[in-house]
């Protein structure tokens, strides 16, 4: 396999030489991918792979519209690289007018690290993981499950304008499940690089859950007064984060519409002092600071690729701060660029999450969500089950575990009921995990958690 760098020369080059097209942009990712997997107190698999991702985009221009093709393959062959780009080039020429034109961005040179290795991983990432795994926790009487997994995406980008961008960004998470008689709990824990995973402190974690469910109770569904951890938390921002474009909200098509047209900029959701925000220098979540878009979306133009990214604070001191405008968006509609990174995070309070629960007379702790599902866009209503620890609180202790719920809430009415917020904790969402790992987010009490029915999932 070339390296990526030729790629990207060897695509352009090829651009060149058709000349169908005024611009090329070329998005060249690397991908190495390591794997660990248990059951049963016993490492079951494990596993490495290397792939490649190769995206080149055809710019046609007239006037002051543009045409846009965009072809994508996973084939490492050299030589299929000509036929990429001849396809991507067809594809500009028949397509319709890009409702997303913007002019393009200025010549970058490379940088320094351009020509360097792509760096890798392999499971020896997951020495020590493993080691207190076997050593602390498959020792026990405790049934545990779980994986982990590490990945490292190298980005190359490349214009013919002669814009030049490179990133590597790494991803790892740890998730373990134990199971002890009837009981069930979850941990989870985002890394990029498993030198700072806590696995004591999650398997002490993961004990105290499993030791509460050893009284259960039984409760009807509905609303009751409840502590979200982070976890819990994250869930919930990470989908409302995901609907904050600026464009369905100016159309009138999402619940950050005004009523009477417009968006909910502006608008007060809490008097708790809550900022969310994604910014790619944020320390210890750092992720790729330039638009990297194989694809034209409402949260992302190809032609905003190479562009900075920058902190975008979503929600301020409790209020509606910024929505994301590709620049053709934010042209339109008056509004500023903002294009989201691949991180969350949230300031919460100060108080502890064990602080929140001694101050409960009675409500429950839920630790974790699953299957979560939109119901009505136009108010964000989503519906979901809880999972491996739903907890009764009474007199600010944990005294014993629930049955599982459906839940329907909406992740701004939470916000907006909120009475507490906890000190901010980087966490692992449950439900995304698989898409988004750097997050921190707070603890929050909501005085009136809607479980909509009783589940029967366990």
């Amino acid at each position: 396999m070339i390296g990526a760098q030729q790629v990207v020369d060897s695509a352009l080059a090829e651009a060149g030489r058709l000349g169908k097209a005024d611009e090329t942009i070329v998005l060249v990712t690397d991908r190495a991918d390591a794997s660990l997997r248990w059951a049963g107190n016993s490492m079951t698999t494990n596993g490495e792979s290397v792939s490649r991702s190769t995206a080149v985009i055809s710019i046609v221009r007239q006037g002051n519209t543009a045409r846009v093709g965009s072809v994508r393959s996973s084939d490492v062959d050299p030589s299929s690289i000509a036929g990429l780009v001849a396809e991507s080039q067809d594809v500009a020429l028949s397509a319709p007018e890009a409702p997303d034109s913007a002019p393009p961005l200025p010549a970058e040179g490379a940088p320094d690290d351009w020509d360097a290795p792509v760096p890798g991983t392999s499971v020896q990432a997951f020495l020590e993981v493993a080691g207190s795994l076997a050593a602390r926790g498959f020792s026990g009487a405790d049934q545990l499950y779980g994986f982990a997994r590490h990945e490292v995406e190298t980005t190359f980008l490349a214009t013919s304008n002669g814009l030049r961008r490179r990133y590597s960004q790494p991803t790892g998470s740890v998730e373990i499940n134990g199971k002890r008689d009837d009981a069930s709990a979850w941990v989870g824990h985002s890394t990029t690089d498993f030198v700072d995973v806590p696995t004591d402190s999650l398997l002490e974690r993961l004990s105290t859950r499993l030791g509460w469910a050893q009284r259960t109770v039984e409760l009807p569904a509905g609303r009751y007064e409840t502590i979200m951890p982070p976890s819990t938390v994250a869930d919930m921002m990470i989908y409302l984060w995901w609907t904050m474009d600026g464009r369905g909200a100016e159309e009138g098509r999402t619940a950050l519409s005004a009523p009477g047209g417009g968006t909910r900029v502006g608008e007060r959701l809490t008097d708790l002092p809550l900022t969310m925000y994604s910014d790619p220098f944020a320390e210890g979540l750092g992720c790729t600071p330039f638009v990297t878009a194989s694809a034209s979306s409402e949260r992302a133009s190809v032609f905003d690729n190479g562009l900075d990214i920058g902190r975008a604070d979503w929600i301020r001191d409790g209020v509606i701060s910024t929505l994301a405008y590709p620049r053709a968006s934010a042209a339109e509609f008056n509004a500023p660029f903002a294009a989201p990174a691949d991180n969350l995070l949230m300031t919460g309070g100060t108080a502890s999450l064990a602080d929140m629960i001694a101050s409960t007379e009675r409500g429950l702790l839920l630790t974790t969500l699953w299957y979560i599902r939109e119901v009505d866009p136009a108010v964000l209503l989503m519906t979901g089950l809880t999972r491996d620890g739903v907890y009764l609180v009474e007199d600010g202790e944990v005294t014993a575990a629930v049955n599982n719920f459906r839940f329907n809430e909406s992740p701004l009415d939470l916000l907006r009921r909120a009475t507490e917020a906890g000190a901010t904790d980087r966490t692992l969402p449950r439900e995304w995990g698989d898409w988004m790992t750097r997050v921190t987010m707070p603890s929050l009490r909501i005085p009136d958690f809607h479980m909509s029915s009783v589940s029967q999932a366990q």
